[in-house]
């Protein structure tokens, strides 16, 4: 199978051509890009560059995902690159139209960790003495292919992000990926008995920034009960699951893939958690017609505000749901290796902050940190 490319290889590929052109350097079909994650050297073709001013130059690549399903398939990427006179930065990185802002802050470019330092790494050794530039990435389609992903979700509105943590792209519903992930598992329990799954890119990019080391993080897609019957077997001592609320729900309700394809149940376990708790009917009816659990929620959330109890409904709510989810997680595990392994739950909203740790995630994260 063909390999494919990550969106941020793109922009970086564009990003070189524009600033070799503003150089008055010969134009090329192709730009070497580094990856970087991994270590290698790849050919990104070059479809237009053109000055648009004498410090300012704009390149065009098409995106190439391989031979998987990818709605950014020849989707345009383009990179601005203008010299300035600031000497703040050698390199400044801003998004343009289609690059997705941050719900909240929208002076925030939607440009994760590995896009930045992807960028960063391949212009510095272009760059000639003197040269500080302002590198703007603009994706025309952005917009319109935001409406069909999960972006809004991660609070991420009005476009794409330059999201991932590699320059290759993984396809996570394959079956052959699922044996990489296993493999990763193995690999790891050789050097650590605890470990860290998330289920995508937001889980891993905030585990990092909540201080969580990067080497014990394991990237399980959907495939949840698997990948903890495979840390089982390898004989890991301790799992920490970390992820977007609306996924590891589903886990408290004895659901072990998580891909909606299979199964859902996300709001009908939300209200079953709820109506055990003694919410009112009419509460309960409110929960379970809600469009998403991001926007049950917002409804707990507002009935908190509202109500004189002395104590959070979502605390006690999400107490309930983490406790469980650690509780059948160890019960998967146990029915089908007879081991016992410590889980623990730390679970975020779409604004990418935590809404609540377990008490087993209390206790192991000590550990991870």
């Amino acid at each position: 199978m063909p390999t494919g490319y990550t969106l941020p290889v793109f922009a970086c590929a564009s990003a070189i051509a524009a600033l070799r052109h503003l150089q008055q350097q010969p134009p090329q079909n192709q730009v070497t890009v580094n990856l970087i994650k991994p270590p290698q050297l790849v050919d990104i073709d070059i479809e237009q560059v053109a000055k648009i001013g004498a410090n300012s130059a704009i390149a065009i690549t098409r995106s190439d995902p391989g031979d998987h399903l990818d709605l950014t398939r020849n989707t345009p990427i383009w990179a601005k690159v203008d010299f300035t006179n600031s000497a703040a930065k050698r390199i400044t990185l801003e998004g343009g139209e289609g690059i997705g802002k941050q719900q909240g802050n929208l002076d925030q470019a939607a440009i994760y960790s590995y896009a930045q330092e992807l960028i960063e790494e391949n212009l510095i050794t272009c760059l000639r003495p003197q040269e500080n530039i302002v590198v703007t990435i603009i994706l025309p389609e952005g917009a319109r292919l935001a409406k069909r992903t999960s972006n809004e979700a991660f609070g991420v509105i009005e476009g794409l992000s330059l999201l991932g943590t590699t320059g290759i792209v993984q396809p996570l519903a394959a079956p052959s990926q699922l044996e990489a992930f296993q493999a990763q598992i193995k690999a790891k329990a050789a050097s650590y008995d605890s470990l860290v799954f998330c289920l995508g890119e937001n889980g891993i990019d905030l585990a990092q920034k909540s201080g969580i080391e990067s080497h014990r993080i394991i990237k399980t897609a959907n495939w949840l009960g698997s990948m903890l019957v495979t840390a089982a077997a390898a004989e890991v001592k301790s799992i920490l699951l970390f992820g977007y609320h609306g996924k590891l729900i589903k886990l408290a309700g004895g659901i072990f893939h998580t891909h909606n394809h299979l199964a859902d149940g996300r709001l009908e376990i939300m209200t079953a958690y709820c109506a055990q708790l003694g919410l009112s009917t009419s509460q309960l009816q409110e929960i379970f017609n809600c469009s998403t659990t991001e926007s049950a929620l917002m409804l707990l959330r507002k009935i908190d505000s509202t109500n004189q109890n002395n104590f959070s409904l979502v605390d006690v709510v999400y107490q309930h749901l983490t406790c469980a989810i650690d509780s059948k997680c160890q019960d998967y595990i146990y029915k089908y290796t007879e081991r016992k392994l410590d889980v623990g739950s730390v679970l975020f909203d779409r604004s990418r902050e935590v809404i609540m740790k377990s008490k087993n995630a209390l206790l192991l994260l000590p550990e991870l940190c």
